[in-house]
């Protein structure tokens, strides 16, 4: 009988499921400079709107100082990797009527104290499904871009304050190697 519980314990404490300890942002970093995104999709102009939404965002939050670079403590870089507007349903004269605007962006964090990338969030994923102006409550695709520009804004702030896990980057999550000073 004692066996069987021995083996029944060791069974459930096996069966616990593993959390990562939180990244948290350290301490000594106060100030902020968010880098230009870059744009490595055909579509023009996407990192203009995107970089404004995620500074607005951080001014918003307040618990950062927004700076220059040279004053910067920690800088935010990221590029916008992939930008897809998709019909999804057609009207009777195969017209799209609903769409699919989906956006990946790679996000990375470094650290100017000590030189070197404290976190990076790659394909970091912003979707939004709409129907078109065309059709009664229907919106632009400028619209819709806004509304991902909102979301992947929040996304970023939250995986920047709150670290590790908290967002839903659609690859596998991981801080790169800590260099030694």
């Amino acid at each position: 009988m004692y066996r069987i519980i021995c083996l029944f314990l060791i069974f459930i404490a096996g069966c616990a499921t593993y959390t990562p300890q939180m990244q948290l942002m350290p301490p000594y970093i106060k100030k902020l400079s968010i880098r230009q995104f870059v744009n490595n999709t055909t579509a023009y102009g996407l990192e203009d709107k995107l970089t404004v939404d995620v500074v607005d965002e951080f001014i918003r939050d307040g618990r950062f100082t927004i700076t220059n670079p040279e004053n910067s403590e920690g800088e935010l870089a990221g590029e916008i990797t992939y930008y897809i507007l998709q019909p999804l349903t057609y009207g009777p004269n195969l017209e799209p009527q609903q769409y699919k605007l989906r956006v990946l962006l790679n996000i990375y964090f470094i650290d100017k104290i000590n030189n070197f990338t404290l976190w990076q969030e790659t394909n970091l994923e912003g979707i939004h499904i709409f129907t078109t102006s065309t059709l009664s409550g229907g919106i632009t695709e400028d619209e819709a871009r806004e509304y991902v520009w909102r979301d992947l804004s929040q996304k970023i702030i939250m995986r920047t304050i709150q670290g590790f896990g908290t967002v839903s980057g659609i690859s596998e999550k991981k801080l790169p190697p800590m260099q030694k000073p």
